[in-house]
């Protein structure tokens, strides 16, 4: 054979023995012998091990790893006609070697864990060699030899599995596939332990191509989700959260098929959280408080109390808490869990995001799959989707501040003339109490301005505010715009004003969104003119606010300005703030005039 040289010394080495065995043939017969199996038997079983090679790379990388391993297994015991198979795979946290499943598969009667000391898995990671049993009741390093007597097995080849690590966060995946055998005092011939070392290293092959699928997808997800976000960044009137949570939560329906979606801020003083965003927003109560310490399952995100591992109902770890069997859950509280047992939800998932190793926001998930777990680079999608959310909500806000400076720098620009104007005419002694009320506006808006910036670091804290008053000053306020914008048209009447109605408010939050429904008011009405009034009452436990201006509107228009979807930001953003106050708005339009009613619950 040209294209197949067989050693010369090998022949004569294989004469040599044949003969001392008292068969006695020639150099060239034991040639021609050698050549037959070359060609006959040799091709045959090459033939058979490539297809047996094909089979493991031809492995569906979509399959879970453990379901790899598991073919990996089959087709070892198949090709080397061994009993069954199972597989140990190293966590160098636990330092045990857990098991990654078997074949045949069994669920009875196998240690989840073993030690990886004085073990012969153990000792096949740290070798990355194999490990012969010819007799399994003699070796010391096999434990359980109870079950495999039941079973009828007595060898056992350990033979070593090293997945190398793909990513720079990743760990190498090592652990052993330990094959069994029927035969008391087996002997191992080298092919045989080449052949299944051979074959147990196809499979970093198939792990690898999965894992190039996986962050394939991972950063394909990704990319989706900021070209999302910065298609609405290149919208002209900014980001708002509600409708990046409706572009973007599809993209997350291939990893877990998503209900709901929420996210939560942490207060500055780590006693609450609120209810931010959420998906679809119909079924959130935006602006919602709860008390962290009454809540378990916010306890356990925000504060990373632990006990950290995988539980009965539920997986706590510092990264994620999922809890796939809601209803018997300790985290969470019984009202919640009827609201989870209505919509039919059987996996919860909370994802903490940290800014410098605090968690300032967490994501929930609702899902009515059942989810017992996720990948790590499923997670990441999660994370990564949480981060550009922090990001996206700090633009919201910055947004939301440059839209709401206009007023108080017009106000601020408004009263300096005025002052300057008296000063010009040398009327100070005359007006002197026009002059000091000036410049107690400029101050407050000054102050206000300051204020508005400072929101991006926290919203300061909840005061008890009279409406009323802050209806009357913001009035005062937007007169004084009219005036900058030559709106002289416009009559303004001050209604009934209650005294004493009393709100539980972010000072700041009540003042933007009296200033963006005036301004939106002055631009409702008219070039000829017309009226802009005020009133304010209570009526059954609420305080309610009412600015009317000339102007009708339609009822398709209503809808939108009552979900904050009108033109432009302000409506937006006096939504999103009502959300925060717990309060709520209504609109009437008829006989040629459009009525804004806030209505806020009386401060106890």
């Amino acid at each position: 054979m040209d294209h197949f040289k067989i050693d010369q010394t090998l022949l004569k080495s294989i004469m040599e023995d044949l003969r001392g065995k008292g068969c006695t043939l020639s150099f060239e017969e034991v040639t021609r012998v050698v050549n037959m199996i070359s060609e006959e038997v040799i091709h045959r079983y090459v033939d058979h091990l490539i297809s047996q090679v094909e089979n493991i790379l031809e492995i569906n990388p979509h399959l879970a790893e453990r379901e790899i391993l598991e073919i990996v297994a089959k087709n070892v015991v198949e090709y080397l006609g061994a009993e069954a198979a199972s597989i140990r795979i190293y966590d160098p946290g636990r330092e045990e070697m857990l098991s990654f499943g078997s074949y045949p598969p069994q669920t009875e009667g196998r240690e989840e864990a073993i030690p990886f000391e004085d073990t012969i898995a153990g000792e096949v990671v740290k070798t990355h060699r194999s490990y012969f049993v010819p007799n399994i009741l003699k070796e010391e390093k096999y434990r359980n030899k109870e079950k495999v007597q039941k079973q009828g097995i007595h060898s056992m080849l350990a033979i070593p599995i090293s997945i190398p690590r793909f990513s720079l966060k990743d760990v190498d995946t090592e652990g052993s596939l330990q094959i069994y055998y029927k035969e008391v005092d087996k002997t191992f011939t080298p092919l045989e332990a080449k052949i299944a070392e051979m074959l147990s290293r196809r499979v970093s092959y198939v792990i690898a191509r999965k894992r190039i699928m996986n962050l394939q997808k991972l950063n394909v997800t990704k990319d989706k989700i900021v070209e999302q976000i910065f298609l609405k960044l290149g919208k002209r009137e900014g980001i708002k959260m509600r409708e990046v949570f409706n572009l973007v939560v599809p993209e997350l329906v291939d990893i877990m098929r998503i209900q709901r979606c929420s996210l939560f801020s942490v207060t500055e003083d780590r006693q609450q959280v609120i209810l931010e965003a959420g998906y679809p927003e119909i079924q959130h109560g935006i602006g919602k408080t709860f008390l962290v310490k009454e809540e378990p399952y916010i306890d356990a995100v925000v504060n990373q109390t632990g006990p950290f591992g995988e539980f009965e109902n539920e997986k706590i770890f510092p990264a994620y808490i999922l809890i796939h069997n809601p209803q018997e859950s300790h985290l969470l509280p019984s009202d919640l869990k009827r609201f989870l047992r209505a919509q039919q939800i059987h996996s919860v998932l909370y994802i903490p995001l940290k800014v410098n190793d605090a968690v300032n926001y967490f994501l929930a998930f609702d899902a009515q799959a059942h989810h017992r777990r996720f990948t790590e680079e499923e997670l990441e999608i999660f994370i990564f989707f949480g981060k550009e959310l922090m990001k996206g909500l700090r633009l919201e806000k910055m947004d939301d501040i440059l839209h709401d400076f206009k007023n108080p720098a017009i106000a601020v620009a408004g009263f300096a003339k005025r002052i300057q104007k008296i000063l010009e005419d040398g009327q100070y002694l005359v007006k002197k109490d026009k002059v000091a009320q000036a410049l107690d506006i400029i101050l407050k808006e000054t102050s206000r301005i300051q204020e508005l910036a400072l929101t991006l670091h926290g919203e300061g804290r909840e005061e008890v505010v009279d409406l009323t008053e802050k209806l009357k000053r913001r009035f005062l306020i937007n007169q004084e715009t009219l005036k900058e914008l030559n709106r002289q048209n416009i009559h303004l009447v001050e209604g009934e004003l209650e005294p004493g109605l009393t709100i539980r408010c972010f000072p700041l939050h009540i003042e933007r969104v009296l200033d963006n429904l005036f301004n939106n008011a002055t631009n409702a009405i008219p070039q000829e003119g017309g009226e802009l009034s005020i009133r304010a009452y209570q009526k059954e436990g609420w305080a309610i606010a009412e600015i009317t201006n000339t102007g009708q509107i339609s009822e398709e228009e209503k809808g939108r300005y009552l979900h904050g979807e009108g033109r432009g930001r302000g409506l937006h953003i006096t939504s999103r703030l009502v959300k925060l106050m717990a309060g709520k708005t209504e609109v009437d339009s008829k006989e040629g005039q459009t009525t804004f009613r806030l209505i806020f619950p009386l401060a106890k």
